[in-house]
């Protein structure tokens, strides 16, 4: 059996960023560090950073007047940052640069008088942050019956704007019948999606023809894990999300000759090798291949106040070389 290790995978530049964010809030403030949900969705980066110091909480009104909070990549409203500050919070935001430029999109259009059209996933952090910016004028569209039943009184000017992390076939499709319903609707320049996402898929499609079997590592609420599970299996290759090593089934392996194996982009690497081990000791695999279709070479500055505190991690992240240590 032969195992084609795509690239690229595992952590995106926001989701760095934001680890990093919390590892340095450590380091300088020491612990605890207080992170409002999760961080990124990982368990095994929580529990990592959990037993460093971090404590993660539902909600900012459960932290002790006086601490730090850090707000997770997935981003929030601001009226969850003006919540904290006016509870004596020092907050520290690790929302990622691109979801951050979403709700930037959302409070241009809003002031211009336009109703905003979200595609997302109903529940997940970006989209409650999202909405939150303006609740009354961004309505949620999550699939395609979703688009063809919404409805938009009066006449408003319309954009659509979309969740980071979505299938990008799913996306499109949608878009379409937006876009059929209503011939106004107006974009933003740049789409929404993120290259990391975007790439993912893209590794994906282009491995399909040469598998037997995609296997994705990432947790079960990772919105991009989950997309790529999705992506292999509407193109006819069976697709499991694992978190671990520990939850590969035996049966998955019958008849295998060729397994794909990915990460959501919030999954650090050691994940994969421990993947890629078993693999090779529990199943025979004889190899394990580099299947590259994008290089990705983002890098997205800490906040002002941290970067101080860490040039070095940046200068070797914008040399392309990765974070020290």
């Amino acid at each position: 059996m032969k195992i084609l290790v795509l690239e690229p995978r595992g952590f995106c530049a926001g989701v760095e960023r934001a680890i990093r964010i919390v590892d340095l809030a450590l380091e300088v403030y020491g612990p605890p560090i207080y992170v409002r949900k999760e961080i990124v969705h990982n368990q095994r980066v929580v529990d990592d950073l959990r037993q460093r110091g971090a404590v993660f909480v539902e909600e900012t009104d459960l932290i002790p007047k006086g601490n730090r909070v850090v707000m997770s990549a997935h981003g929030v409203g601001p009226q969850v940052i003006k919540r904290a500050q006016q509870a004596g919070l020092e907050v520290i935001d690790a929302t990622c640069p691109l979801v951050a430029k979403v709700h930037i999109e959302v409070q241009r259009f809003v002031r211009k008088g336009y109703r905003i059209i979200l595609i997302g996933h109903r529940g997940h952090d970006e989209v409650i942050g999202t909405m939150s910016e303006s609740p009354g004028a961004v309505m949620l569209v999550t699939n395609t019956e979703e688009a063809e039943a919404i409805q938009i009184p009066g006449n408003p000017p319309l954009v659509v704007l979309t969740q980071t992390t979505l299938s990008v076939d799913d996306c499109t499709r949608i878009m379409e019948i937006l876009r059929r319903r209503f011939p106004r609707l107006e974009t933003p320049p740049k789409e929404d999606i993120c290259y990391a996402t975007t790439n993912r898929q893209e590794a994906v499609k282009q491995a399909v023809p040469l598998i037997d079997l995609l296997l994705v590592v990432g947790s079960v609420n990772s919105s991009n894990a989950t997309r790529l599970v999705e992506v292999a299996r509407s193109r006819g290759v069976p697709s499991h999300l694992i978190d671990s090593a520990a939850d590969i089934q035996v049966e998955w392996m019958d008849g295998v000759d060729c397994v794909g194996l990915t990460a959501g982009a919030s999954t650090p690497e050691i994940s994969v090798q421990e993947v890629v081990e078993v693999l090779k000791r529990r199943f025979g695999a004889v190899s394990a291949e580099p299947f590259q279709t994008a290089q990705e070479d983002v890098v997205f500055k800490l906040p002002t106040e941290l970067q101080q505190r860490d040039p070095e991690w940046f200068r070797r992240r914008a040399a392309g070389q990765g974070a020290p240590g």
